[in-house]
């Protein structure tokens, strides 16, 4: 069975939520960022999107608060993320949720009480609130919480800086989003496993790539190190040259099948029936429950 690790889906009370905030006018998506995106509400009907996984054999798809809203750096906006969590919570099978938190005004006994839910896979943050030591270090409360859970933390993209104008609609992806992970994975790298060393934690898209940066990280005085087997690398929006590259730096063991749907599509980089299995079942198994292989 497959397992789909880093979805989007939007239930209906959660739109209507973004609507009263004025982020979602009708259904085009205004962000201080990024241009005007026209959402497909198609892509949102829970009953279609259910029935596309279960027909593609998906066990589990895992569906995130989108962290490039900017909602858990709102002050404030602990209401949409509670929102967030009641809608999300009640989508039915294979449908599971990464919890959200306010990074603005962290709660970490709220979020006790919502990792505590079996339906939760474990706490999505912004790679914005993890742009070093000292932000590891102020969400230490919040980590800990999943931490003592034993469940997974994934860093996923923030909020883009004001996007300068005549530039694509794919810059934000590109630039700001791909920095951002970048950031993270090496505040990660410098203190995140000394100061939470049962945390085990995913990082979206390959984390930019981050990891194929050791040989430039060495020549300029740091130390990749041996390779954290509690550190995940997600897939989505790459294919099988990137994902081999990745392997050849981190291994199989921390690469980890999401799609970013509706954003992007799910993807089988032809690399073998053992890696495919590694990919999609086996390896995020791992990463959600922490048993052994």
């Amino acid at each position: 069975m497959l397992i789909d690790c880093h979805q989007h889906l939007w239930p209906a009370r959660f739109t209507e939520a973004l609507r009263t905030r004025g982020m979602l006018r009708d259904w085009t998506l205004h962000l201080p960022g990024e241009p005007p995106y026209e959402v497909d509400p198609a892509a949102h009907d829970v009953a279609a999107r259910r029935d596309r996984e279960l027909a593609e054999g998906k066990e589990q798809v895992l569906v995130s608060l989108s962290s490039p809203l900017g909602i858990e750096h709102l002050p404030g906006g602990g209401d949409l993320i509670d929102v967030w969590h009641t809608s999300a919570l009640q989508l039915p099978d294979p449908f599971r949720v990464w919890a959200a938190a306010s990074v603005a005004d962290p709660d970490p006994a709220t979020l006790a009480k919502i990792l505590a839910e079996p339906r939760v896979a474990g706490l999505q943050l912004p790679a914005t609130a993890l742009t070093g030591p000292d932000a590891i270090e102020r969400l230490g409360p919040l980590l800990a919480e999943v931490e003592n859970a034993g469940k997974p933390l994934l860093v996923h993209p923030g909020p883009a800086p004001e996007c300068p104008p005549g530039l694509p609609g794919w810059w934000p992806a590109l630039v700001p989003y791909v920095s951002q992970l970048h950031q993270s994975w090496l505040a990660w790298h410098i203190c995140g496993r000394s100061l939470h060393p049962g945390l085990r934690i995913a990082f979206v898209a390959l984390a930019g790539l981050a990891p194929l940066h050791h040989e430039r990280l060495n020549a300029r005085g740091g130390d990749l190190g041996a390779i954290d087997p509690q550190v995940y690398y997600e897939t989505s929006s790459y294919g099988t040259r990137a994902i081999d590259a990745m392997v050849r730096v981190v291994g199989v063991d921390p690469i980890v099948h999401g799609s970013d749907r509706p954003y992007a599509e799910p993807l089988d980089p032809g690399l073998g029936d053992a890696f495919t299995h590694a990919l999609f079942t086996a390896n995020p198994r791992h990463l959600l429950t922490g048993a052994p292989r």
